[in-house]
């Protein structure tokens, strides 16, 4: 397929989801949520695809094993000029939740809770902040297959690119060291984190939030 063949693809896509958020509005017959979540599959999926074709960068989802909280996932971003980590809470459903109250987390707390610990390997850059979610259409990777709430890699990255071209300038610039590095995105629900680096470990913990920041700390200065 070329261009404009992907260009009526996305169009047809888009369609077909207008056509299922309308359907959610009156009573529902059934299937509505599921044709929605297939018709929203297939507009990243034609939004990668024309990135691809034009080359442009594009966001792809990716093998990330937990999901993390959507409602106060409280990301904690701790970094050195040798290592890099991220915690957050882990998505953690009360099966007797009857929608009528919210919980608030304090990050202060002693109360054990399910969380996760990434580790990024030979990461390079990072940062975290605006967009939320509320906004993330208005960041650049929107459109291009960005999805919200989702562990994701960027194709063609032009943040990526752009940190190789200024490195570029080393007595000591390797290329293939460029080409072994990814540029990670995972949207949180108050903030997004993104960073450059090679790969990544996941550690899961139910403890309090304050002792694993701790732990991290320690791994830090070790």
């Amino acid at each position: 397929m070329g261009i404009p063949e992907r260009e009526i693809a996305l169009r047809e896509a888009k369609a077909r989801q207008s056509r299922a958020i309308a359907a959610l509005a009156p009573k529902h017959c059934g299937g509505e949520t599921e044709e929605f979540m297939a018709a929203r599959a297939a507009v990243l999926q034609a939004e990668r695809d024309l990135a691809a074709a034009k080359g442009e960068q594009y966001a792809v989802p990716m093998e990330f094993p937990v999901s993390w909280d959507h409602g106060a996932p409280l990301p904690h971003l701790l970094k050195n000029d040798y290592r890099t980590f991220l915690v957050f809470f882990l998505q953690d459903v009360d099966p007797n939740w009857d929608g009528t109250y919210v919980s608030v987390r304090e990050p202060n707390s002693n109360v054990s809770e399910k969380l996760a610990l990434v580790a990024f390997e030979r990461c390079i850059c990072a940062k975290m902040g605006t967009p939320n979610d509320e906004v993330l259409h208005g960041h650049p990777l929107y459109g291009k297959g960005l999805a919200a709430y989702e562990a994701m890699s960027v194709e063609n990255s032009t943040w990526l690119n752009d940190l190789e071209k200024i490195n570029a300038v080393h007595s000591c610039y390797k290329a293939e060291f460029w080409r072994s590095l990814k540029h990670y995105i995972l949207p949180f629900h108050d903030s997004t984190f993104e960073c450059v680096a090679r790969g990544f470990t996941v550690e899961t913990y139910q403890m309090p939030l304050p002792s694993l920041l701790s732990e991290v700390c320690t791994r830090l200065l070790a």
